[in-house]
């Protein structure tokens, strides 16, 4: 099979396209082939080393898939060869073909095609669930979305809307900023074309009821100042590169909560009626990924560069039927 291999540590040219051996699965897997595979911002992160995970070299990169299940391991039950399954896992999504646990995919809808469910898993699981379960949001909530054109923050945009929220959306450009309008964004800043702090101020003059931030560096600051009292901040992820360093007084003097997403920090019934939920969300029709790219799965290299680049606009894909 061929997968895209990453040799040593690097900028996303590093990666090759290569011959490989295909993967056997062993008890409780299942051997999926896959025909779309997202590409994620920890990717670029994992194949420079730069993750807070390591793996070492040679690997093939990529954590979201999907496709259709070839081969049961001993042991596996509940899934079928020729079952359709979208998945997810640290890497290995990146090749034509991928092994991993059964317990680790999930039925695809009928009616979603392989695209749509690639697309559609890491950034709108973590989206929803940071806006529920986090965020606690409710009919007629305040919400701002920092990086609102990226696959995170544009998919909090549509599910801050299917929730019933006034959804504030923060880009680094007017295309970005279009896009998050077409899905229900009603306040738009782009934060390179003036002051952010002043901007939100006039966006939300009563205050924002959360924040999702999964981009970090100089936005997360005065986003946190356009919280009301008792507002909920919730950082995602870093995807300018850059951790900030919150002054605490902040916290303090407007009674806010500042929040980190984990998966494993939602409680269990709350993960499993979020679950419903977004499912139903995306079955019938209310939320649907925007793919801002498709590259071949030649071009993997480059569709690692457009994500690095900041250039990618909801989610990006390769394709690999």
């Amino acid at each position: 099979m061929r997968a895209a291999i990453c040799p040593a540590y690097g900028p996303p040219g590093v990666i090759r396209i290569e011959d490989r051996p295909t993967p056997q699965p062993a008890a409780g897997q299942v051997r999926v082939r896959v025909a779309a595979a997202a590409v994620n911002f920890p990717d670029v992160l994992l194949i420079a080393d730069a993750y807070q995970i390591s793996v070492p070299p040679p690997f093939v990169p990529g954590s979201e898939f999907a496709g259709e299940i070839v081969e049961l391991g001993a042991g596996v039950d509940g899934v079928a060869v020729g079952g359709r399954v979208t998945g997810a896992g640290l890497c290995g999504a990146f090749a034509e073909q991928v092994v991993v646990p059964a317990t680790t995919v999930a039925p695809i809808p009928d009616g979603v095609d392989d695209r749509t469910a690639a697309a559609f898993g890491v950034a709108y699981r973590t989206a929803y669930h940071a806006l529920r379960s986090m965020a606690r949001i409710a009919n007629g909530d305040t919400v701002v979305v920092l990086g609102a054109g990226g696959g995170v923050g544009l998919a909090a945009v549509q599910l801050g809307v299917a929730l019933g929220a006034s959804v504030t959306a923060v880009a680094s450009s007017d295309k970005k900023l279009s896009a998050a309008a077409g899905y229900g964004a009603d306040q738009l800043i782009n934060y390179r074309s003036g002051n952010l702090r002043d901007a939100l101020r006039r966006a939300v003059p009563d205050g924002a009821h959360a924040v999702i931030d999964p981009v970090g560096g100089e936005l997360s600051e005065p986003a946190l100042r356009s919280l009301r009292r008792g507002g909920r901040f919730v950082t995602v992820g870093f995807a300018s590169g850059t951790i900030p360093r919150i002054p605490l007084n902040l916290v303090l003097v407007k009674g806010v909560h500042v929040l980190g997403f984990h998966f494993q920090d939602v409680p269990p019934d709350e993960f499993t009626r979020n679950e419903s939920e977004l499912r139903d969300h995306l079955v019938g029709g209310r939320v649907r990924p925007h793919v801002g790219a498709v590259y071949p799965f030649a071009e993997t290299a480059a569709a690692l560069q457009h994500v690095a680049d900041g250039k990618a606009i909801g989610k990006v894909l390769i394709d690999l039927t």
